[in-house]
């Protein structure tokens, strides 16, 4: 490829990154902001996105979708489902209950959780794997210890916010054995659809409110869906048919300042002087595993 093609295909790779890293780190603030449950905004988030999604999977996908029905690729798919109604089940609630800026550096340890995974599959990390992971738990031990002298709701806030990065590497997994056979379209569909029936029934099931929000509420959650939900994840995926899936990853990071920023300007929260420390530890951890487990496959090879 020459100069000028490559300069061609590294320009909207850019502006497609650029716009991804500042759609997903609307999603925190938002949730925030949003005057409904969690588990409410969560529902709208992914049935809404179903929706606009079922032309293309109704249509020109139907065959496809019909194949991943009838195979074990629709089976991973319900079950990545499953795994991504537990994440937002968990990280959507921490967000209103904590801290935007902790529980955003919380499920950004979501690469980790993917490594020890992948250990327990039989594929150990690199040494800087490994040192990654013991700077990342030692970040978010940090932070977690400062909100423990807060009160307990930051602590459970916290937790949750693990649990979630913990779903969110379960569901990428899924989601990594699925797509080998699935285009986006069908997989995010059946996904997003399994997510939105599963949070409908606990909504009903709990008693929560789907309904009668104002209108900056609604407007929050459309945001949700057009900017993280939409927008986001598939300018992450039109990227990674340009450059690696480690550039992506450790620009996804570029969420924690984002939202940081965006919490402190739009809704005034400033982070603990006392926790920074600890995000900081743990996004560098984070950063670590990933380029070290970069590294590792490319010696390997």
């Amino acid at each position: 490829m020459n100069v000028r093609s490559s300069a061609q295909v590294a320009a909207p790779t850019a502006v497609a990154l650029t716009v991804a890293v500042l759609a997903v780190s609307s999603s925190a603030p938002l949730i925030a902001f949003a005057a409904a449950p969690a588990l409410a905004i969560a529902f709208w988030r992914n049935s809404l996105a179903a929706l606009v999604l079922t032309p293309v999977a109704l249509g020109p996908r139907r065959v496809e979708v019909r194949r991943a029905v009838r195979g074990p690729a629709g089976v991973f798919s319900v079950l990545a489902g499953l795994a991504l109604t537990a994440h937002f089940a968990t990280w959507m609630p921490s967000v209103q209950l904590g801290s935007v800026v902790t529980a955003t550096a919380l499920v950004a340890t979501q690469p980790v959780w993917q490594g020890l995974i992948a250990a327990a599959q039989g594929r150990r990390p690199s040494t800087a794997g490994w040192l990654g992971i013991g700077l990342a738990v030692a970040g978010a031990a940090w932070a977690t210890g400062v909100d423990l002298g807060v009160s307990s709701q930051a602590v459970l806030a916290d937790v949750l916010a693990l649990l979630g990065a913990l779903a969110a590497a379960v569901y990428t997994a899924l989601g990594e054995r699925t797509r080998a056979e699935l285009s986006t379209t069908t997989y995010t569909w059946i996904c997003y659809g399994t997510c939105a029936v599963l949070l409908l029934g606990i909504c009903l099931a709990f008693g929560i409110d789907l309904t009668g929000y104002n209108t900056q509420t609604w407007a929050a959650i459309l945001a949700l869906v057009v900017g993280a939900q939409l927008l986001g994840h598939s300018m992450f995926n039109y990227a990674l048919q340009h450059t690696s899936a480690t550039t992506v990853s450790v620009l996804i990071l570029l969420e924690v300042p984002g939202a940081a920023f965006l919490a402190w300007w739009w809704l005034g929260q400033v982070p603990r002087a006392e926790s920074l420390p600890g995000l900081v530890l743990l996004v560098s951890g984070v950063a670590v595993f990933i380029l070290g487990q970069a590294s590792f496959k490319l010696i390997r090879r």
